[in-house]
């Protein structure tokens, strides 16, 4: 993804009571006291937005041993997921992989003339000195290579959507439980310190009980409606088609099936698991959600009409039901390839006293608690019975003077900060130094990508899909 990344996962400050927050925040009693629980960080008098501090020493990471990675993948994506894992500690570049010939040049370019490269990615799977790989294929490739992977004793960060279908989900979960090895999805989002922050807020209440919430993310630019560019060399002599093609219908030679492939169901998955799968990550990290039990999607081709047989606009609504984690809440997703308004991006969870707003770099609160007093709407009342009405109503609602705090608090970020992939990283490889688990394996991956399968066979069918959250499993149209 080009957007701009942001940072990750502080510890959480879940266990720490109000009343000592605020104290270590040195405010003043009456001045804490209007402020939210977990938000009283901020200078309230000036509006000034408080920077977030990763509080969790990266120490700890350092490499006592190196982890010795190897790409599968040699896009966009995966170089920029490359680049990223060699910014952390103790972490050495081995070998890559790709089926097209000017990406392995690339390699070389970026990471050493004498970088081992091949087309076939069972020989990096061979290699001894591999620890781990980053799997930044297609969707329809995802489940294949990181379960060969694993298998063959290698740790995997996959890209997101985690898999194609759901089955395949099923088969991921299973086989990094058999084989011990520590499996994360690329989602980065849920490394992102904005998210631990937001679940911090919403577990302390300060927007009381959560009933909504929405996610935006649009764009405006033919990078991001997947128009990527196509090298002038592209020719079957240059890329392993028929390697590429897998599980994939047969088909001759097309370039733009190979270099756009996200433009395509055979290959991807289209908005939903590109972007979506994004959005419910943030989500259920901030609500500790196993996912919704309801999904309806609708949309079109409104401006890319270019081939593609996947919409370049797609809305979604999800229904969740109450668990313990959460009330019962709906949820409503938008992306929109052909955003005039220059793009857009937000995450925002609406509870019963103010609302959650996520940028890419920000936060926002929102407090807008109910009045006591209901108010009064007695004008066509006749008199007596105004004055009756009027007399209770004061005895129920007596007035009194009530101290009014900040109605907005923010959270952003200093400038330089390394970004959430970043930290997804390095939660990626202290998970491998330490057999740990970590913080997006399989079964989360599966119960963010699941739902959004689900969208599109709504948007398919134009019917609600049904879909089990404990079980992962898709239950059909309703």
């Amino acid at each position: 993804m080009n957007d701009k990344k942001r940072v990750a996962s502080s510890t959480d400050q879940e266990n720490k009571s109000r009343r000592s927050f605020l104290k270590t925040l040195g405010l003043a009693g009456t001045a804490a006291a209007a402020a939210p629980a977990a938000l009283a960080e901020t200078t309230a008098s000036t509006g000034i937005p408080q920077y977030l501090n990763l509080v969790r020493s990266h120490s700890s990471t350092a490499a006592n041993d190196k982890v010795r990675i190897a790409l599968i993948g040699t896009g966009g994506m995966g170089i920029g997921d490359t680049q990223t894992a060699l910014m952390v500690d103790g972490v050495e570049m081995v070998a890559a992989c790709d089926l097209y010939d000017g990406r392995l040049r690339r390699a070389k370019e970026l990471w050493g003339d004498s970088l081992p490269v091949t087309k076939d990615y069972r020989e990096i799977l061979e290699r001894k000195d591999i620890d781990a790989v980053i799997n930044a294929t297609t969707d329809h490739w995802h489940e294949k290579i990181s379960s060969d992977a694993m298998r063959k004793g290698k740790h995997v960060y996959c890209e997101k959507p985690m898999v194609q279908k759901v089955e395949d989900g099923h088969t991921l979960i299973k086989v990094s439980k058999e084989t011990g090895k520590v499996f994360q999805v690329g989602s980065q989002f849920a490394s992102s310190l904005l998210i631990a922050k937001a679940r911090e807020l919403l577990k302390a209440g300060d927007i009381g009980e959560l009933v909504f919430a929405e996610a935006i993310y649009d764009r405006h630019s033919a990078m991001g409606a997947w128009q990527y560019s196509v090298p002038p060399d592209a020719s079957p002599q240059t890329v392993d088609w028929d390697t590429y093609l897998g599980s994939a219908p047969k088909r001759p030679w097309d370039p733009l099936r190979f270099f756009r492939w996200r433009n395509y169901q055979d290959y991807g998955t289209g908005i939903a698991g590109d972007l979506y799968v994004h959005l419910l990550t943030s989500l259920h990290c901030i609500t500790g959600s196993k996912g919704p039990n309801k999904v309806y999607s609708s949309g079109g081709t409104r401006y890319w009409k270019d081939g593609r047989d996947v919409p370049d606009i797609q809305l979604s609504i999800y229904d969740y039901g109450k668990t313990a984690e959460h009330p019962e809440f709906n949820l409503t997703t938008r992306s929109n390839f052909v955003d005039g308004g220059g793009g857009n991006y937000l995450v925002r969870l609406v509870g019963t006293e103010g609302d959650l707003s996520l940028g890419f770099d920000s936060l926002t609160v929102h407090r807008n608690k109910f009045p006591k007093a209901p108010g009064m709407s007695i004008d066509n009342f006749p008199k007596d019975q105004k004055e009756l009405y009027i007399q209770e109503y004061n005895k129920l609602y007596p007035s009194r003077p009530e101290l009014e705090g900040p109605k907005e608090f923010k959270y952003s970020f200093p400038k330089d900060y390394k970004g959430d992939r970043y930290e997804h990283f390095v939660n990626f490889f202290s998970s491998v130094r330490s057999k740990t688990p970590n913080i997006e394996d399989a079964t989360f991956g599966l119960r963010a990508c699941g739902p959004t399968q689900c969208g599109n066979m709504s948007f398919a069918q134009k019917k609600a899909i049904s879909w089990d959250p404990i079980n992962m499993k898709i239950l059909g149209a309703v």
